[in-house]
């Protein structure tokens, strides 16, 4: 029944992801979101979004942030990390992705996705059949609208991790 919002794989943090790992699976390019994925929501790049970025340039990774924010949001977080971008891109529609995916010049299996929203992020990434990380929110510090979705994710990862141990 909540299949379809299950994750490709869970990490704790975007910061302990093993980039590496994904470069030698085939894996070029990578679309984030923002807010609670790479920093607490609201917040300017930091040191580690900074240092995180110029190290999957190094990789050979192409990137791409994609955000349901506005324009001035996206920018501000971007401005020293320069990577691709999209604002307002309207996940959990296909739109952005797909975008996101141009913007980088990949396909859909070179392509993954990182977020730490079920219904929003994965849920998008999941139907432009683009791999997927759910990472755990950085902060409980969320808009009211957040908060009230993060209810009903519980019982999603809630299955989810009873379908992984059955599985």
């Amino acid at each position: 029944m909540f299949s379809r919002f299950y994750p490709d794989r869970i990490e704790h943090s975007v910061y302990d992801i093993d980039f590496d790992e994904l470069y030698q699976n085939g894996k070029r390019g990578i679309l984030f979101d923002i807010d609670n994925t790479l920093v607490m929501h609201g917040a300017d790049a930091n040191d580690a979004a900074e240092t995180l970025f110029a190290r999957l340039s190094l990789l050979g990774f192409k990137t791409c942030l994609i955000s349901n924010n506005d324009e001035e949001r996206v920018c501000r977080f971007n401005r020293n990390i320069r990577t691709n971008y999209i604002y307002k891109a309207g996940k959990p529609g296909k739109t952005g992705y797909i975008k996101g995916m141009e913007l980088m010049g990949t396909k859909r299996h070179e392509t993954i996705f990182v977020g730490d929203q079920l219904f929003t992020d994965i849920y998008g990434a999941k139907k432009c059949g683009i791999d997927n990380i759910y990472v755990e929110r950085i902060s409980n510090k969320e808009e009211i609208q957040i908060v009230l979705k993060r209810r009903l994710e519980w019982f999603v990862l809630r299955s989810y991790m009873k379908s992984k141990r059955q599985g």
